[in-house]
């Protein structure tokens, strides 16, 4: 269960994942330490208890490492890639290529991309090595897809940082998602109760316009 975040503590990697698909989702997870389980949260704890076991071991590729804790610095962020490979160069350094584990498989939003794309950063920050990209490894399917590490995902990846961070110095809960189609398979959907909690929020957006346009 994620601890919600003082203003010195850093801003979880898997907050980012959450805060693309959800800016609420986030906020009720990591601020207001709302969880439950459900059949894709259980998938997912099952998927990732291998990693978290750790270690690290050599293959013909470099080295493996599970469990890596990771941080930056600069973007205030903290958590732990699932995998880490280590992949020689010819100068004799090693580049880190980020493997993240999910359940299902590979989704029409690219909330995974970013949170894969966060751990990639601290990486950069950490070793001093580029990160040019990463592996998301889905158990649907029980194949990678790389993902590159580039402009655009950056840019989506600082931007949803920039978003946890005022939602963490504000300790304020958003409003649900636009896109409604994703709460049906959140496992918060029940505590979060999107549909009751828009209304407020429409009939505000509806009587501030018909004050404005009364005025004009």
């Amino acid at each position: 269960m994620p601890a919600p975040p003082a203003e010195e503590e850093t801003i979880p990697l898997s907050a980012l994942q959450h805060a693309v698909y959800c800016l609420r989702q986030a906020a009720l997870i990591h601020l207001e330490r709302l969880w439950d389980e459900n059949i894709f949260t259980a998938q997912g704890d099952v998927l990732h208890a291998v990693a978290d076991k750790g270690g690290s071991r050599k293959g013909r590729g470099g080295r493996r490492v599970l469990s890596l804790p990771l941080g930056s610095v600069r973007l205030n962020l903290s958590g732990t890639a699932d995998l880490v490979e280590f992949q020689p160069q010819p100068d004799g350094s090693e580049r880190p290529f980020p493997v993240e584990y999910k359940r299902g498989k590979p989704k029409l939003h690219r909330a995974d991309e970013a949170q894969l794309c966060a751990q990639a950063l601290c990486l950069e920050e950490m070793t001093g090595q580029p990160v040019p990209e990463g592996a998301l490894y889905y158990a649907q399917t029980k194949r990678r897809v790389t993902v590159p590490i580039d402009a655009e995902l950056r840019a989506l990846t600082m931007a949803a940082v920039a978003d946890l961070a005022e939602v963490f110095a504000r300790r304020t809960t958003p409003p649900p998602t636009p896109h409604r189609s994703r709460c049906r398979a959140c496992s918060l959907i029940d505590l979060c109760r999107p549909e009751t909690v828009a209304r407020p929020v429409k009939r505000w957006r509806e009587q501030t316009l018909a004050r404005l346009l009364e005025a004009r």
